[in-house]
């Protein structure tokens, strides 16, 4: 059976009706949604990550308070920038978070995307080598991370406090997160690459490349090099890739009322430029639950996927996107395999 989780950006915005006013509300409300979804019965709770904006920025606080409120839904990210990252920092705070969720931790990491801060990463003190490109840089990062988390020896001991000379690992580490590190892969040469480095895939709802095929299927292609390279590679145990789509059932009048008018179009993907050039944007499911199974069971890329991520409309409540959640396991999940 394929494993279902949701993906939240974690908006806010103050004014009247809005039911995520504050930085504190869209916080507390993506805990209470992982619980809800835990209950459910989905299957994982992923976060995603964006800098200068009212959303979701520093994950590690939050992921750690969802595992320690959880006990079997998997937890993540989808994605974080790692041009923004110090990675020996970041290596000590994953390590943390999947302790206490023992060893629930996810993490989808990547170069990032457009985003509303120019040079946004280099406020933060990160600047590529003469070079490098951003992409780079955040490749960089990674290295430095997984190596860490891997428990590579990151500084030389003092002497005159251990009596040695000797390199020491960042403390502390958890057993078997390596294996558990994905890349965010906008391209079919990306997911290549991530192969070869050893790291799961995870493929959004928009590629930046296009073809002229259908994202299910653009996608569908990208995954079968993924795991072709994965095979070449041959690394020591099992990949996994995961996919996000925009499902919104219709099951009761307030679905109907946000989202009825939008199933006819926003039913097609969209071509649009996007960091000078042309990407593919991917549809959304919305319709009865019986009929999204249908196309979703047709959908080449989710049969190809293990884990899908649907991304919630966070801004409408626990409640709302709980009742979602509901619905698309229930109903939804059933249809699509393993």
């Amino acid at each position: 059976m394929k494993r279902i989780g949701f993906l939240s950006f974690g908006h806010w915005a103050p004014g009247h009706g809005s039911l995520v006013p504050t930085a504190a509300d869209a916080l507390q409300q993506t805990l209470d949604l992982a619980i809800a979804a835990e209950e459910v019965g989905a299957d994982g709770a992923f976060v995603r990550v964006h800098h200068f904006a009212r959303q979701l920025a520093s994950p590690f606080p939050l992921l750690a308070a969802i595992g320690a409120r959880t006990s079997t839904i998997e937890i993540g990210t989808a994605v974080i920038d790692m041009r923004y990252e110090n990675p020996l920092y970041m290596a000590e705070d994953a390590a943390a978070a999947d302790l206490l969720s023992g060893g629930r931790l996810q993490l989808g990491l990547s170069r990032g995307s457009p985003e509303t801060a120019l040079n946004g990463s280099q406020s933060f003190g990160y600047v590529p080598d003469e070079g490098e490109t951003d992409a780079d840089l955040a490749r960089r990062h990674t290295e430095v991370f997984r190596a860490a988390i891997a428990g590579a020896g990151v500084a030389m001991s003092n002497p005159q406090m251990t009596g040695m000379e000797r390199p020491l690992a960042i403390e502390p580490r958890s057993p078997g997160l390596p294996e558990r590190i994905w890349w965010g892969a906008g391209t079919r040469a990306t997911a290549v690459w991530a192969a070869e480095q050893g790291m799961n895939l995870m493929s959004s709802t928009l590629l930046t490349e296009e073809t002229g095929a259908s994202l299910a299927d653009l996608q569908a292609e990208q995954i079968q090099l993924f795991r072709d390279a994965w095979a070449t590679a041959g690394h020591g145990f099992a990949p996994r890739v995961s996919i996000s789509r925009s499902i919104l059932p219709i099951i009761d009048d307030e679905t109907e009322h946000y989202f009825g008018l939008r199933a006819q179009r926003d039913g097609e993907d969209q071509v649009g430029h996007l960091d000078g050039g042309l990407a593919r944007f991917g549809r959304s499911y919305i319709g009865a639950p019986d009929k999204i199974a249908e196309e979703l069971a047709a959908d080449a890329a989710v049969q190809a996927a293990d884990t899908i991520l649907v991304t919630v409309p966070n801004q409408l409540g626990v409640a709302f996107n709980a009742r979602i959640l509901e619905s698309i396991v229930r109903d939804i999940k059933p249809a699509l395999g393993d």
